[in-house]
This record gives C-alpha cells, structure tokens and sequence, in this order.
C-alpha cells in the first residue's frame, strides 16, 4: 500500500467510482474515555495505540477535520482516507485533498462556493460509561480561540447497541428555576472533587432508533449507548463537570475553549452557556428527534428512508433501509458520507457488506462518499440478501435541500 498525493488520482477514483468514493475506517483514541467496545474493533485492537493514547472509542466517518488529542495525537489523526486501486496498485489520500481538489464537482457549487471545504463529519462515539457534563461553543465564542462553532446531534443504532453501556442516560441542560449564580458556584468548586452540578440538570433515558439535537451552548452530560454522532466540522468544547464514574476531570479541560486572556474567568464560562436553550421547559420536546419518514410510506417501494438528524441548519442525516431481495434507485439533492449498518449487496458498481469484525488498520467495505452529482442522478442499491435488511446511515452538510418538514 502506497500514500500518494490525491493530485493525481482523485479524478480518476471519482470516475471509476462513478461518482462516489470508498472511504477507509477511520479510528480515534480518547485518554479519559472507556470503549463501549460495539464498534466492530477487534477485541485486541482497541489498545492497540498504547495505553498513554487511551482506547479507540471513536470512529470519524467521512472526516476532513483533525482530530485534537493533544501533543501525541497521529499525523493524519481523525482525517479519513479515500482507498482506490489504480491498475493493481492501492493508493490512498486524504479526503481532504479530493475535496480541495475536485471542489464543486465532488460537494457540488453550492457547499463549495460559500465553505471550499467539506464543512461537517460524523462519527460513532462508543464509551462505556457517561461523558461529563460539557458543551461545545458558539460561532462567537469559538472564534474567541480561531475555531468554529460546534452544533452536533445524535442517533442511536440499533445494530451498535447490543447492550447500553454503564449509564444509557443523558443529562440535557439546566433545570428551569435554577439561578445563574448556583451553576457560576458549581464551576468556582471544579477543583474541589465533585462540583454537583448534574444536580441542577435531568436525565433523559436513551432509546436505540432515536436521537437528540444538542445545538451551541446546551450543556449534556452523553450516555453510555453507542452514538451516531453528525457535527459540524469543528472540535471546540469545555467540560462543566469535575467528577464522573469517580472520576477526576483535569481542570484544563474547564478552560479548554477559553481565550488565554480569561482564563480564570468564571463569567466567561458563564457567557458560554446559551442560558434559555438550556432552562426550556419544553426541552424534550424541542430537542428529542423520533425518525420521520422522508415521504410517505406508501411512496416507498422495496425501502423505507427516515430522517434521523434534522433540526439544524448544519447538517442532517437520513436512514435507508433497503429490504431483502430489492433493488431501488435513490436520489438526493445533495453529496453526502455514508456507512452500512447491515446487511451486502450492491452500490452503484461497489459491492458493499458489514464487517462482524475489523483489525485496525484494515480495509472494508462499508464506508463511501456520494458526490453531489451522483446523488442527483441516483445511487442504485441492490440488496442480495433474502433474509437481511441492507441498511445505512447518510450524513449530508448544511443546508440540505431535500430537508423540508
């Protein structure tokens, strides 16, 4: 296997790809995080980096965006890779750099025109127990520190959830009547063992083939379910919480998206907080996402398609679900990433199939990317199975033209 620069052959991988591209798996070590072990890792392999590195509990699916893990992060940590194979010969380059290079003709003119990048990801996040409470900041706030603002969403699949971890509960924001000056004390008493401040908050039990919008600001403390995780393409976060499972969150992960200059300044912290967002008594409601159908039932012949990430403007994310023995041609309005959930079959001319298992490191077939036209014109799939269900999840950026509700 040869890394070259994807100057030479990206083209020429889109072509023979009739317009989508095989992506490699992409995995991520967290120091402070447990594995769920649902992610089809190989059981030896989720250490594999070192114990410094922590285990690999993310997975990054059509990433161009770094991952920051610190001064012993990878080259290359978190950016996926296309795979092509070029007269015998396998070759891979940064998804990034087809991107760049190919522009409007892989994300199509209207994502290039106003990002020039591919502007979201997504990821399947697998820890056994609970995260801290924690939220991503604003376009404001991040550009604070020279990053971007961070809205995400979560899905829970049912293929990756065979069991719910330590804690399959989420705390979403902060309970209405509480007092700005409470949550500013439980952050002044981060350093003092437990600061509480999942007191002020509720959990919300997690339910597989569901999901949550969790915008800028919104505090959250993620469960323990394997997540389907779509994002916006930035990394920014702070962490509220001092204590979790027993155990201690360093302090510089309080002040993580904080300008040098207020470090220190628990107003700051303060200012992160989308304070409405947070105390809506109508939370659960606003914020939970059941799949919706992306036409009427009766509309859809041999599949069935649900929206399962739909309330921000950043990104979405849709469910197919081709049945046994069918063959369908899907449209879309817009390119985007995908990975198969279940089942084999075939994929305009790429076969495709769900690994049971997978080495760091190795190859599969379960992981694409749609360009713009391709969509447009229709990706057909086949399902050879008679018994199982071929299903996948498609990611797609801001904006997508098909999401009207």
């Amino acid at each position: 296997m040869e890394t070259i620069s994807a100057v030479s052959v990206a083209k020429k991988a889109l072509e023979k790809g009739l317009g989508i591209l095989r992506l490699t798996p992409t995995w991520v070590p967290r120091s402070f995080c447990v594995p769920g072990r649902r992610i089809k890792l190989h059981p030896d392999d989720y250490y594999v980096l070192g114990g410094v590195r922590g285990g690999i509990d993310e997975r990054w699916l059509s990433s161009t965006t770094p991952a920051k893990n610190g001064p012993l992060t990878g080259e290359n940590e978190g950016l996926s890779h296309v795979v092509f194979e070029d007269e015998g010969q396998e070759v891979q380059f940064l998804l990034k750099d087809a991107v760049e290079e190919l522009g409007a003709e892989l994300i199509g003119d209207r994502l290039w025109n106003e990002y020039r990048s591919w502007p979201m990801y997504s990821k399947f996040f697998d820890n056994m127990g609970p995260l801290p409470h924690h939220l991503h900041h604003n376009d404001e706030q991040a550009a604070l520190i020279g990053q971007l603002g961070k809205p995400e969403a979560y899905y829970f699949p049912p293929q990756l959830n065979n069991h719910g971890g330590d804690y399959p509960y989420t705390f979403f924001g902060i309970a209405p009547g509480t007092s700005k000056e409470t949550i500013k004390e439980c952050l002044k008493n981060f350093t003092k063992g437990d600061n509480k401040i999942t007191n002020y908050s509720s959990a919300y039990r997690l339910e597989p083939g569901t999901g949550w919008d969790v915008p800028p600001g919104l505090l959250h403390a993620p469960g323990s379910l394997c997540t389907y995780e779509p994002q916006k393409a930035s990394d920014v976060f702070a962490m509220y919480q001092s204590l979790v499972n027993e155990a201690i969150i360093p302090e510089e992960l309080l002040w993580n998206g904080t300008p040098q200059d207020r470090i220190g300044d628990y107003d700051q912290l303060m200012e992160a907080i989308d304070w409405d967002l947070n105390v809506d008594p109508e939370l659960m409601k606003n914020r939970f996402m059941p799949p919706v159908p992306v036409r009427p039932e009766a509309e859809m012949n041999g599949y069935r398609e649900v929206w399962v990430c739909y309330k921000s403007d950043a990104f979405s994310a849709k469910e197919l679900t081709v049945f046994p023995g069918q063959t369908v041609t899907i449209t879309d309005a817009a390119a985007y990433g995908l990975i198969i959930m279940q089942g084999h079959g075939k994929m305009g001319n790429w076969n495709v199939e769900t690994p049971a298992l997978i080495r760091y490191g190795q190859l599969t077939n379960d992981e694409f990317f749609v360009s713009e036209a391709a969509a447009r014109q229709g990706v057909t799939i086949t399902n050879y199975s008679t018994t199982d269900p071929l299903v996948m999840l498609k990611h797609f950026g801001p904006a997508n033209p098909d999401l009207v509700l």
